[in-house]
């Protein structure tokens, strides 16, 4: 099977944003409004993908989709990420 080869982050990240939007629209369903796509995205980039190496676009997906939405919640709601917003480690 053929490798997906991205030029930056913001590749990766244009090519997960269906998975990203699908877990925003899950968290919602639950009545959870205030997690939006970047903030998934910073949460497994920072805290969970940062260690892994060779990870498949399938195994990202799959991450997204099933990170649970307290992880997620207690994520954006923490000084952690409000620190991970104002440093370089954020985003894209």
């Amino acid at each position: 099977m053929d490798e997906f080869k991205f030029k930056s982050l913001e590749e990766l990240y244009r090519k997960l944003l269906p998975a990203l939007r699908t877990k925003v629209a899950d968290l919602r369903r639950s009545n959870v409004l205030g997690v939006k796509e970047i903030d998934i995205w910073n949460y497994l980039k920072v805290l969970y993908w940062r260690n892994k190496k060779d990870l498949t676009l399938g195994e990202m997906v799959n991450d997204i989709l099933s990170t649970t939405n307290e992880e997620l919640i207690k994520f954006v709601n923490s000084e952690d990420y409000d620190e991970v917003k104002n440093s370089d480690r954020a985003y894209l």
